[in-house]
């Protein structure tokens, strides 16, 4: 079993018109559904996260005043995002050896603030649960998204149990870049292959030296060549090619692998819908060919 977590709060409609595709996760779980790949058995959905399990990792204020509707115009407009009750912070299911998220990597959210669409870190929340209960003892964050994980970089970047890893368009937001354990900045215009070389000589590297317990793999698909936030020029094969190869390399490993969905911009909701089914089908695959 493929365990998918989803909850259809994911999905609200933001007022006017909103460079962020929020109703890609509706229709990204629509089509799983469709292929038969996302089904009742298989499905998770997380409850609220706890204003006091937040501030395990978040500035304690900065989440009061998310809870509660507070934040001033400025803030808001660095986060890009609308305030609403709706959001929440999901927690993976990981026990069947590769999990899949239909939503998150909320990558630029740092510690006390919002920024680039993203509001809670995700995987910098989730990571710090389960170190912390000492589920595993070394995490490594595997971030393909186009953009810097900034936020991830920063939130962990005094926690030595996590190693942060972001591969990703070297001229492209943020600006200021924050320091991850390794960062590896791609030229503008980066085609298939060497990106596939770059990606997979990464991943082998840190598997080998890191030795995680459990990998966070973001797998943002605006690193497409027609993405209008990626300037990078990978296929949607190519996309398959890294997601296939991600996986599959954490699995020969036995290393247990958790996804999610990242960045991904395009006026064509459906289209970018499938795109970032990419990494749940070639997960679905491996676990079918296992």
């Amino acid at each position: 079993m493929l365990p998918l977590v989803y909850h259809p709060e994911y999905s609200f409609p933001f007022p006017g018109k909103h460079r962020f595709p929020m109703e890609k996760f509706a229709r990204l779980h629509g089509y799983l559904r469709s292929r038969g790949i996302a089904h009742g058995d298989n499905e998770f959905r997380p409850g609220r996260a706890k204003a006091a399990l937040l501030s395990q990792a978040h500035c304690p204020q900065y989440v009061s005043a998310m809870v509660n509707g507070t934040l001033d115009a400025r803030a808001l407009r660095r986060m890009g995002l609308p305030w609403s009750e709706a959001l929440m912070t999901a927690q993976l299911a990981l026990q069947h050896g590769i999990a899949c998220h239909l939503a998150g990597g909320t990558h630029h959210a740092h510690y006390d603030f919002g920024s680039g669409f993203c509001i809670f870190n995700d995987q910098a929340f989730a990571v710090r649960q389960l170190l912390n209960r000492g589920v595993v003892k070394k995490a490594l964050m595997f971030d393909c998204d186009v953009h810097q994980g900034d936020g991830t970089a920063a939130m962990l970047t005094d926690e030595p149990r996590a190693f942060t890893c972001s591969i990703h368009c070297e001229k492209n937001f943020p600006v200021r870049k924050m320091k991850s354990d390794l960062d590896v900045g791609l030229p503008l215009g980066m085609t298939d292959q060497d990106y596939l070389d770059t990606v997979f000589e990464t991943l082998d590297r840190l598997l080998d030296s890191v030795q995680p317990d459990l990998v966070f793999y973001d797998a943002g698909v605006d690193i497409f060549q027609h993405d209008p936030l990626g300037r990078l020029h990978i296929s949607e094969q190519g996309i398959a090619d890294r997601d296939r190869g991600v996986l599959a390399r954490c699995r020969q490993r036995n290393v247990p692998v958790a996804t999610v969905i990242g960045g991904g911009y395009d006026d064509d909701r459906d289209a970018l819908a499938q795109r970032h089914a990419i990494v749940i089908e070639q997960a679905f695959e491996l676990k079918v060919e296992s």
